[in-house]
Formats: C-alpha cells, sequence, structure tokens
C-alpha cells in the first residue's frame, strides 16, 4: 500500500503556491533542500509526476493539479482539527493574516488594532497593507478587504462601507498655476494617476471616470505615494477623502462638480471563516467600519 506523510503534503502545496522552491522554503522555514526531498518523495510514493521543473520555477502537471483540490481540502480539515484543539481557557492564540488595500490598512485599520491586542494578548495579528489582490484559496492571507465583490471562489463576501473620493492639489500648487475654477480648466494642468499595468484593480480606474481625455504625466503605483506627490506639488489626483485629510496641504478642487465613491468588501474563506480568530478578526473589522461611517467621507 503506498503512503504519504502530512509534511510531504505540505511542502508540495507550498512550492505550488510559491512556484519556486526556495521562496517555499523560506515560507515554511525549512532548507530548500529538506522541501526537494519531501516532494519528490510524495511523488516516488504517489507513483506520478507533480511538477514540471523549469528555469522559470515549478509548475503544476495535470496529475499536480488534480493533487492540489484534494491537498487544500486535508488542509482546510487540518486547520479546522487544530482550531478545535486550541485551550479556550487560555484566550484565543494562533495567528490571523489579513490582507487590504495600502490606504484601508494604513489609515483605518492600523490604529485601530491597540483594541483588539489588548483584549487578546496572545493573538498574532499579521497586517499585510499592499496594492494588490490577495488569494485565500492559495492561504496568501486568512482575511481580505478588497475593492470589489469576488466572484469566484469558495468564500463570502460582505460589504464594509462606501468611501468618498475627489480631487485634490496642494495649496502652493494652487497659487502657482492657472485657476481651477470650471471643469474644463481641469485639462490644463499636470495629472497624477496610477500606473495602468500596475493597476490591481478596474476600481482603481478614477481619470476615466472623470474624462476618458485625461491622462496622467506622474504615474505611481500606489495610493500613498500619490498623496505624498500631490502634497509636494507635482501636479492634481483623485485621493480618497480620508487619506487626504492626513495631508494638510492638500485642498479640494471642484467638490460640487467631482465627486466619486467606491466600496471595501471583507472576505473569508468558507474553510476558515467560523475558526475562532479568524471570525474575531472579521467581526472586529465589521464592527469597526460600521461604528466609522463619518470617517469615510468627511472632508476636511
Amino acid at each position: 500500500m503506498r503512503k504519504f506523510d502530512w509534511d510531504a503534503l505540505q511542502a508540495f502545496l507550498a512550492i505550488a503556491r510559491a512556484g519556486r522552491l526556495t521562496i517555499a522554503a523560506q515560507q515554511m522555514g525549512v532548507d530548500h533542500s529538506t522541501l526537494s526531498r519531501r516532494v519528490a518523495s510524495l511523488e516516488a510514493s504517489i507513483g506520478v509526476q507533480l511538477f514540471e521543473r523549469s528555469s522559470v520555477g515549478f509548475l503544476l502537471t495535470p496529475e499536480g493539479e488534480r493533487l492540489m483540490t484534494d491537498a487544500e481540502a486535508m488542509e482546510s480539515l487540518a486547520m479546522r482539527i487544530n482550531a478545535r484543539l486550541d485551550d479556550p481557557s487560555g484566550g484565543l492564540t494562533g495567528t490571523v493574516r489579513v490582507g487590504t488595500p495600502e490606504g484601508f490598512g494604513t489609515y483605518f485599520l492600523a490604529p485601530r488594532l491597540a483594541r483588539l491586542t489588548a483584549a487578546h494578548p496572545d493573538l498574532e495579528i499579521e497586517l499585510v497593507a499592499n496594492p494588490r489582490m490577495f488569494s485565500l484559496s492559495k492561504r496568501e492571507a486568512d482575511i481580505a478587504v478588497t475593492m470589489t465583490r469576488p466572484t469566484r471562489g469558495r468564500v463570502y463576501a460582505h460589504r464594509l462601507n462606501d468611501y468618498a473620493l475627489g480631487v485634490f492639489a496642494s495649496r502652493q500648487y494652487v497659487d502657482s498655476h492657472a485657476p481651477i475654477n470650471t471643469f474644463q480648466d481641469i485639462f490644463k494642468h499636470r495629472w497624477i494617476g496610477y500606473i495602468d499595468d500596475l493597476m490591481w484593480s478596474t476600481e482603481l480606474d478614477y481619470l476615466s471616470q472623470i474624462s476618458t481625455a485625461l491622462m496622467p504625466t506622474v504615474r505611481i503605483s500606489n495610493v500613498i505615494s500619490q498623496a505624498a506627490a500631490v502634497s509636494g506639488g507635482a501636479g492634481i489626483g483623485v485621493l480618497p477623502c480620508f487619506i487626504a485629510r492626513n495631508e494638510p496641504a492638500l485642498v479640494r478642487i471642484l467638490p460640487d462638480e467631482i465627486a466619486l465613491s467606491r466600496s471595501y468588501w471583507l472576505v473569508s474563506h468558507a474553510d476558515t471563516r467560523d475558526i475562532a480568530r479568524v471570525k474575531l478578526l472579521t467581526d472586529f473589522i465589521r464592527t469597526e467600519c460600521g461604528n466609522s461611517e463619518a470617517f469615510w467621507n468627511r472632508w476636511p
């Protein structure tokens, strides 16, 4: 009878998700040669090749793709069993990773984590506030905040809140450039926006919503750096009001004529959403957003 162990299956999952042996080894905290041996042992035990090794990394074979589904199901079951084994008398323990857009994570969630850590000192929280999408099925995060509702995957999505955006410029820029009194005046100015091929969500395409004729001359990959560039006088740009409030040099341009809005969604995976520490953080984020309606739309 062919057998394989759980360590080998975890090694398989890590390499399949990372695509590279060295990265997967770092994530698992083991030597890359150990990880390689585990996968080789797994392939030998089940009698199939799971990866195509190439210069660009490890690619799943058709047999590897089929094993991936079962391996993730086993991983989810193991996570639920481990969660039940936690000692409830000792309080919540373990690690929860939440992936968010950089603005949400930096300006909203991070300042509020103190209340959560004070109530649950043994809980470890990993906040990944990056301009990107997070794959819950690949375990890149336990919880994700997104700008759109997911349409695929075994996930649950809850609409957190809407937030307002406007066009901003620094006071110095406004005082030293042509006045902006009408909508047509905006076409005489330099704009700051996103780099097209690094725009991780179509919801970030603000300028085309204002006018398809607008083209940024300064392109920046994340909103925090965009806010700094606008504040420094590099041009005018669209910013969420909850971020722009933190830049005292900014003034809002044509607020009655140009007003945009977007939404945040809270997403959790079906296999892990009921784990106590994951549920705690999702409930915390939902409650904090529900209690902070004015935060998202107020200007200044």
